[in-house]
């Protein structure tokens, strides 16, 4: 099942009436609504173009338009035969060893299919320029989160994270026009982190999420929206392809920054290397 189909069928919960019949129709003939006009889809459904068009923001397209080029590109990658596997009592060890590394390619796959050049451009482009970046994440989310702190730092870029959810709100109060606040929640639901990045928000902040793909709150209230793959299923009993995902792309957002700014980053990342060399106790001294 391609990427947005499934995120439409796990937000249909949510959907009134009208956006439960466009969902469907739009799940049920996916390639021929890439070819139609808005009226067109309006008439089918039986909605109408007002629906159809909240209906592609809810899920952060610009409009119709913007909803159709990205369905289309979703259809276009080719079908993927490995599907994501659960614990199983009893496995034994090689299958265990396929079953993940099966798990972690099929999510790295599903969420670089599922990324937005426009949307990493414009984090890339509030994380080269901030003067102070905030992490924030709680759990499994709150480990990818230092590992971005650990990134930036070594590139001499000013960042903070807090495990405690009163630091995180009081650290985000101390934002400003021009410092940025990373939220990051494969639920995107996480109440900790949405109160931090909203409190960043209303002090001037330029917020970036990253959750699963679809409809959430933290995105919802995010001036830049990133997505990984919402296709993990059982296997969220331990975060395990999620955390992939989420590092995926933080992985992309640090060598982009690194790559755009290659001769000012690289001799900080190396000057850092040998601090820490100089440095470390070695055992045995």
């Amino acid at each position: 099942m391609q990427s947005m189909l499934k995120a439409i069928r796990e937000q249909s919960s949510s959907f009134n009436k009208k956006e439960l019949e466009l969902a469907e129709f739009i799940a049920a003939n996916p390639h021929s609504v890439v070819r139609m006009s808005i009226t067109e889809l309006a008439e089918q459904s039986h909605t109408s173009p007002a629906t159809i068009s909240r209906f592609c923001k809810t899920f952060h397209f610009s409009g119709f338009a913007d909803f159709k080029m990205k369905l289309a590109a979703d259809l276009a990658q080719p079908p993927v035969e490995m599907t994501y596997q659960d614990i199983v009592a009893g496995n034994p060890l090689n299958e265990i060893i396929a079953a993940i590394e099966k798990n972690h390619i099929r999510s790295i796959m599903d969420t670089t299919h599922l990324l937005d050049y426009r949307q990493l451009q414009l984090a890339l482009l509030a994380l080269r320029s901030a003067r102070q970046i905030d992490l924030y994440g709680v759990a499994t989310s709150g480990i990818v989160a230092h590992d971005f702190y650990q990134k930036l730092v070594r590139i001499g870029k000013r960042a903070s994270i807090f495990s405690d959810s009163h630091m995180q709100v009081t650290s985000a109060s101390t934002l400003k026009e021009g410092d940025v606040a990373v939220g990051i929640s494969y639920s995107g639901e996480t109440p900790e982190t949405i109160d931090a990045l909203r409190c960043a928000k209303e002090n001037g902040a330029t917020t970036i999420s990253l959750t699963k793909y679809g409809s959430t709150t933290l995105a919802g209230i995010s001036d830049v929206q990133l997505f990984t793959s919402s296709l993990e299923e059982g296997v969220r009993r331990g975060d395990m392809a999620s955390r992939i995902a989420q590092l995926h792309v933080i992985d992309i957002l640090f060598t982009g920054m690194v790559s755009e700014h290659f001769d000012e980053y690289v001799p900080r990342l190396e000057h850092s290397f040998q601090m820490v060399k100089k440095y470390r106790k070695e055992k045995g001294r």
